[in-house]
């Protein structure tokens, strides 16, 4: 029994999807405003920042004003960026 061929239709939509992906991070990439680039001197108060950038998150999500992949995908980065922070 041979094995099945993707087909060409499952290969446009794989791109489709790939593409869809780039461009909204492309779009949340450009849309980051002057605040969101900031960072405080202190590690202290990077971790008071994300943690409040944090809590706006979900704030955002249970509003309805963000989607579930987005909320996550910023999760995500905040939480990265909370965890290599230095432990003091």
């Amino acid at each position: 029994m041979a094995t099945q061929r993707t087909t060409f239709d499952k290969l446009q939509r794989e791109r489709a999807k790939k593409a869809k992906a780039s461009a909204k991070r492309e779009r949340r990439l450009a849309g980051k405003s002057d605040e969101d680039l900031e960072t405080p001197a202190e590690s202290g108060d990077v971790a008071s920042d994300l943690l409040e950038r944090i809590e706006r998150l979900h704030a955002q999500f249970d509003a309805k004003q963000i989607t579930f992949e987005e909320f996550e995908e910023r999760k995500v980065e905040l939480f990265e960026r909370l965890a290599a922070l230095p432990i003091e």
